[in-house]
Parts: C-alpha cells; structure tokens; sequence
C-alpha cells in the first residue's frame, strides 16, 4: 500500500514537472530571463556591493551554515564566480537576513530596483514561480540556462547566480541530473535526484524533480523544482495515522536508500523522541547520531537502518523475516525493493515480535482454557447422563445458551408430548421468530448504510456512524464545477408545477448521467444549479481535465433537451481547482455540502460576463489550455489579487 502510494506521489511530481516546463508562461519566462542573465553579464559590483555581498557570505550565511551542518567552509566560498551571478546574489539573496523568519515577503520581491532588464523579467514571470511554490508546496523553484547557469530562484538563495558545471555544486547529484535533462535536448524528459544535503538550504536534505523547457523545436533551459521532506514522509507515515491503518502500536513503513540511510521519518522519533533515543543506541547507532536526529526531528539521511532485511530487499529480493532493525529489541519485517528507475529505495514495513504475536499467543490461551472447559463438559455430561429424565431439560438449557451466544439456528427436537415436548416447541418457534427478525434488522442496517454511502463518502459515513459532531475533511487538487441553468423559470411559467419538477428532472438525471461518464462526482443539486467535483471522493490526476469536460457535456445535454422540447434554456459553468473542505452541515439532516476556495471561485467566474457559456479560473486554464482553447472573459477580484476568468470557446 504504501509503496503504491509512493511510487504513485512520484510520478506526479515528475508529470507535473513535465507539464509545468511545457507551461508557455515557463517558455516565456526562460527565454526572458536567459537574455536579461546575459545583459548582467556586463554589470560590475562597486566596492560597496562587493563587501555587501561578501559581509552577508561571512557573517550570515556562513556562520548559519556551520552552525547547522557542523562542518567549516571558506568566507567566499558560495559567491559566484560570474558577474551576473554576483549582481543577482547583491541585490536579492542578501535580503535573506533571518533564516527563522517567513519567507513569503521574498518569494514576492522580484524587482531588484535596479532598472535592468532582468528586474523587469523577474518581475513579470516571477509570480509563475511564485504559485508554484504556494500552490504545489514546493520548497523552491529554479530556472536555469543551458550554461549550467541558476539564473532564477523563487526564494532568491545562494544558489541563485551559481552555475552548476563549474561552481561549488559541481559535483552534485543535483548537478547531475541537470546535465542529464539537458543532454537530452527534449521537453518530455523528467529527471529525479535521491536526498543530498543541499547547502543553499543550510544542508537540509532535499530532493530534485527537473525538466527541459521548451518545445518540440527546441529546449532554452531547465526547470528544477525543490520537494521538500514532506512529499515523502506524509506518504511514509500516512498523516501519523499509524494505528488507524492497521499498524498497530509499533508498525511503520519507511524507506531506506542504498547507502543504509533512512529516506523518511521513524514513526518512534515522531511520538516518543526520549526514547527514541535510547532504543536506537542500544541497537548501534552511534549517540552522536541519535543526538542529532533528536535535535533536527527527522532520519532522513541521518538514521542507519543497516539490517539483513535492507541487504536482501537492496538485492532486489521481497519477504518477511523476524530479527533486530535500527530500534532495540526483535522486528517482524516485511521488504522489498521501491519500484521507482531513479531512485535506488527500498520501502521496509516493521512492527515490534511482542505486538506481532501477540494474537497468536492469544490464540493459544484461548484454545488451551476451551480445551480445559471441554474436558469439563464432558466429565459433567458423563454425571448428567446418569439422569436421563433431566436430558430435555439439560437439551433445553443448552439452546438457550446457544441463543444467548447468537445462533439462531438452533432447534430442540420434540421427541415426546409432554411438557416437555410442548416446551422444546415453543422454545423452536421463539428461536425462528428470532432469527427472523434478525434478518429483517442485518437487511435494514444494509439498506442504511448503502443509503449512507449515496449521500456521502465512506470516511464521512464512519466519523458519523462514530458519533462526532463536526465532521469535515480537507481535500487538496480537487476541481469544482458549479453549473447554473438561465432561462428555465421563463420555459417552466407555462406549466403545471408537476410538469415543472418533471421538466427539472430530466435534465437533472441527463446531468448525473454526464458526471457518471466523466468521472466526476455530484456534491448537490438545486433547483436552477448543479454542482459537482472530481477528484474529491476518488483522486484523479486528470481531474481538472475531467472537469471541463463534463462542463462541455452539460451544454449538449442543454442542447439536447431545448432541440427535444422546444425550449431556450442555457447554461452559465464555472470550473476552479484547488482546496475544498467537504461535511456534513446540520447533522440531523444529513446534508452533505462543499465548500472553501475553489467552490467560491467557481461560482463567482460562471457569472463574470452574465452569458452563457463556460468560464475557467486561470488555474484551470493553464492546467488545460493544450486541450480546450480558451479565450479571455474579463477578471475577478479573488482575496486583494486579480484573477482573470477564461471562456471555454
């Protein structure tokens, strides 16, 4: 399970990669910058910018550096050797003066103030960048040349101006990949790096997803995107929500790279670090190690895991076996290799041999004390034998047990016609009567919970089921659609109100239908609306297109039931993706709603021109624009910004 999930997170960063370098705002943008990169090439540093950026190198960044990494580098030894590289470090990486505070304020500073080509290029492609990192919830985003040259940073680091044949990160799997993306000259390459500790980020272990720019004709540079620790850790340890996956109190799931170190978090670390700590010492990792893994809060990179069960799966071999791992104590461990080309994982699942087998032992106990209560039952049955006319009663006494225990589908015979038998036949029909009703009850509690199901998604119908009074999920890349019909109130005034809720329900029905095709999952319906989703119940990684499909298939069922009766309905949809939070609003009801950003937009886009049609966020647009042609519709002010609206055409 989780080595699907990881192998699946993986192959979104690397399409959407793909896709984002394709983005003609990336192709723009890297031409733009690239010819301003090259203008800077001119500009020269006056004493007083050069000691800037020198003092900023030896008084702030390094010392930040060795404090954090524990290793000693030169004053100078991250100032580029290019003068373009120096200018860009002077008049934007030295604003990173406190490495404790939000950065926000300098993902958003992307005109130096300078005059130069390159501040207006920064300035105009840099919020491209900028949602990148808001949106995808990268760490940074880079742009570089085909010189090797880092000639954008969304968060203007040290590795802003470096260039990566010939500077200090050379030599890194970073850098690597970089050339392997270029050499390739083709826009449907993707390339991956494993965690290195990168020293733009004071040596915080990070991974790389890159990909050309550029097109069919040709690539002008390389887009390399930064995923933080996260991306692997939320997959690794499930959102922390260990026990409710079925791991127990002890089991986890992480991944180890080739050189026996841990690629995500300790589940043990994450709950109880002092003893964390301890457990790990005495299993034989170094307490320098165990220390500064305490102090960081993470094993990326740090944790050994050096087992037998690592050296077989790094072999390519899949199993289970029981032995000592990095904690103290016997593991139960189950491994194999990570089914990824460019990383060289293995994914290990773990859970401590007293949890592990403790049901067997459990199991034994049980069947030794009903083993004891057997032999007892017979040694009392051979007595009460001896008594054959308290058999019936003893036969009676027997089934009510049964009864009490749940089967329902004892009977007594009624060998005679005393009381006896008359009693064993009212006791058969009670035990029919019951069996039947509970028939009746296991198919009601079935017909409830499919009913249940229809109204809500399955982890929505347990926190219910459980009790819980607020009830609501986040969901993240979920696209809305909010359709709402023009004209039906003027087509409907001539009917009956009976034929005006059969008139609504035909297009409702030829809506569901449509959103059953497309994939898409309807939220609720109005009575001149619709709204629906994808992605939020079942994740897609085309939902966005999903979307703006089925909004296309709305309009044909529109047109189908004006041709059909004579009408002149139409339809105004709008399309958003993004954040929705998703629960059950006045519990008592049942009423499961959909709400949050995306819904917001959606609804406000479908009515910025007033006509029919479908209208788009620029999200959506630029998510979809090599698969709909769009044209522009008018803007919409969406939180002090302003977000221009696109129309289907």
């Amino acid at each position: 399970m989780r080595s699907y999930e990881m192998v699946t997170a993986i192959e979104d960063a690397k399409r959407s990669a793909s896709l984002n370098s394709r983005n003609l705002s990336a192709q723009n943008a890297s031409k733009a910058i690239n010819a301003a990169f090259d203008e800077l090439q001119q500009m020269q540093l006056d004493s007083a910018q050069q000691e800037t950026l020198e003092a900023y190198h030896r008084d702030i960044f390094i010392p930040e550096l060795e404090k954090r990494s524990g290793a000693e580098y030169g004053d100078t030894a991250f100032i580029p050797a290019s003068p373009a590289g120096r200018w860009l470090q002077e008049h934007y990486s030295v604003q990173n003066q406190d490495f404790d505070k939000d950065y926000d304020k300098i993902l958003m500073q992307n005109d130096a103030g300078d005059g130069t080509a390159y501040s207006v290029a920064a300035e105009r492609y840099g919020d491209y960048f900028s949602r990148l990192v808001e949106q995808a919830g990268y760490e940074d985003v880079l742009l570089l040349n085909l010189e090797g040259d880092v000639v954008f940073s969304a968060y203007k680091g040290v590795d802003l101006g470096t260039n990566l044949n010939n500077g200090p990160y050379e030599e890194s799997a970073f850098a690597e990949a970089y050339r392997a993306a270029v050499a390739t000259n083709s826009v449907n390459t993707t390339e991956l790096t494993d965690f290195e500790r990168w020293i733009p980020s004071l040596n915080v272990p990070s991974m790389w997803v890159m990909s050309p720019i550029g097109n069919d004709s040709g690539i002008t540079g390389v887009l390399a995107m930064q995923l933080p620790l996260a991306f692997v850790n939320d997959v690794m340890t499930g959102g922390d929500q260990w026990r409710g996956q079925g791991l127990g109190d002890t089991g986890e799931v992480y991944l180890v790279g080739r050189d026996d170190l841990m690629r995500s978090n300790s589940r043990k670390l994450i709950q109880h670090p002092k003893e964390y700590a301890q457990s790990v010492i005495d299993a034989g990792t170094p307490p320098s190690t165990a220390k500064r893994v305490v102090e960081v809060g993470g094993t990326v990179l740090l944790q050994p895991a050096d087992a037998v069960s690592v050296e077989r799966a790094q072999r390519g071999k899949e199993g289970t076996t029981v032995g000592p791992g990095y904690l103290s104590g016997e593991t139960v461990v189950s491994y194999g290799p990570l089914d990824v080309p460019d990383l060289d994982w293995v994914v290990i699942a773990r859970i401590d041999a007293e949890e592990a087998f403790a049901p067997t032992a459990d199991f034994t106990r049980t069947v030794l004390l009903w083993l004891l209560g057997i032999m007892l039952a017979v040694a009392l049955l051979s007595l009460l034998l001896a008594q054959v006319f308290t058999r019936p009663v003893h036969r009676l006494v027997g089934a009510v047990n049964r009864v009490a225990e749940g089967d329902l589908d004892v009977q007594v015979p009624q060998g005679s016609r005393d009381e006896f038998g008359d009693l064993g036949s009212a006791f058969n029909d009670m035990a029919s009567s019951l069996r039947i009703k509970q028939q009746l009850i296991d198919e009601q509690r079935s017909e409830n919970e499919k009913l249940m199901h229809t109204l809500m998604p399955e982890s929505v119908a347990t926190k219910y089921r459980n009790g819980e009074e607020a009830i609501s999920e986040a969901h993240d890349n979920v696209s809305v659609v909010f359709a709402e019909l023009v004209g039906f109130d003027d087509y409907a005034s001539d009917l009956s109100p009976e034929d005006e809720v059969a008139q609504l329900n035909v297009l409702m029905r030829g809506f569901d239908e449509a959103a059953e095709k497309a994939g898409v999952e309807k939220v609720r319906t109005l009575h001149e609306g619709y709204l629906a989703s994808s992605g939020l119940i079942v994740p897609r990684v085309d939902n966005v297109r999903r979307s703006v499909q089925f909004a296309r298939d709305l309009l044909a069922v529109i047109e189908r039931f004006n041709t059909q009766n004579g009408a002149e309905v139409a339809l105004r949809v709008g399309v958003d993706t993004g954040t929705v939070t998703s629960g059950l609003v006045a519990r008592t009801t049942l009423a499961y709603d959909l709400w949050g950003d995306a819904v917001n937009l959606a609804y406000r886009v479908r009515s910025v021109t007033g006509e029919p049609g479908i209208y788009v966020s620029q999200d959506v647009r630029d998510r979809t624009n090599e698969l709909f042609t769009y044209v522009e519709a008018g803007t919409v002010e969406v939180k002090g910004r302003t977000e221009t609206v696109w129309k289907v055409a």
